[in-house]
């Protein structure tokens, strides 16, 4: 994986307004979140996140797809605009899939201790994630496939 510099900060805060996730956040809680997220690329077949291991980061993807894979079945395909990891960052549970790139796929990462810490510091942002987190659950517990 290699940390690249290509994303500015509006462009960076623009991608992340259309994540659901961060639905509702305000410019200067995403320019906050922009600036400690790093940009990362995966090669085609690369594992981004590993099932079992406790996570360390939420990514969203920029560009490319990448697959989700549970005991080895594929539950998913992930695009642009869309994101991971965040159960495993706000729990400290292992991560229940593996997440890999099927091409060539760039995401915005965000580690968990800057993930926490902006949690911490910005109610905003906590209450803003935890409804996100309740849409994606609720959305999950109504699709019967994954």
């Amino acid at each position: 994986m290699a940390a690249t510099a290509e994303l500015g900060q509006d462009e960076r805060m623009e991608l992340l307004r259309g994540v659901q996730l961060f639905h509702g956040v305000g410019d200067e809680d995403l320019a906050t979140i922009a600036a400690k997220a790093n940009e990362v690329s995966f090669d085609p077949g690369r594992t981004i996140v590993r099932q079992g291991e406790v996570g360390t980061g939420f990514f969203m993807i920029v560009s490319g797809i990448a697959r989700v894979v549970r005991d080895g079945e594929t539950l998913s395909r992930l695009g642009p605009g869309e994101f991971f990891g965040e159960l495993s960052l706000l729990d400290g549970q292992p991560r229940i899939a593996n997440v890999v790139a099927e091409e060539p796929t760039t995401c915005l990462a965000l580690a968990s201790w800057d993930f926490e810490a902006i949690l911490a510091e910005e109610p905003g942002v906590a209450l803003a994630v935890l409804r996100g987190v309740a849409r994606r659950l609720r959305s999950v517990s109504e699709d019967h496939r994954h």
